[in-house]
């Protein structure tokens, strides 16, 4: 487990210095993980024999989503402390959630639409 918390530590400082460097607006943990997923699939594609570090990799993944709420009390902290900026700008705010809520609810279906689907057409 501890191999592959450092491969995800590893590629977040990636994702943090490409972000830094090329003055991305992305987040540098997002491109650290995007990353990671690239080279997951290119390892696959490689038919490269990396079954172990990917079962670690989905363990250790596993053990850190049961801690993401955790995460989330900083940011509520953040929110009470700008309730003023929340309640004037109240309609706007709401609007940028439904929206994006729609638009990810959206995205995601026609995702998971097309990987059923190769799924299906694989077997």
């Amino acid at each position: 487990m501890l191999k592959s918390v450092f491969v995800i530590l590893f590629y977040q400082l990636i994702g943090e210095f490409t972000q830094k460097f090329f003055e991305f607006s992305i987040p540098g943990p997002v491109i650290g993980l995007l990353l990671l997923l690239f080279t997951l699939l290119l390892l696959k594609k490689v038919e490269f024999k990396v079954n172990i570090l990917t079962k670690d990799l989905f363990n250790s993944a596993e053990t850190l989503l049961d801690y993401l709420p955790l995460l989330f009390i900083p940011v509520g902290v953040g929110v009470v402390m700008h309730l003023s900026f929340l309640e004037d700008n109240l309609v706007s705010v709401l609007l940028v959630i439904i929206l994006g809520t729609l638009l990810t609810l959206g995205i995601t279906g026609f995702i998971m639409e097309k990987i059923l689907t190769k799924i299906k057409s694989n077997d």
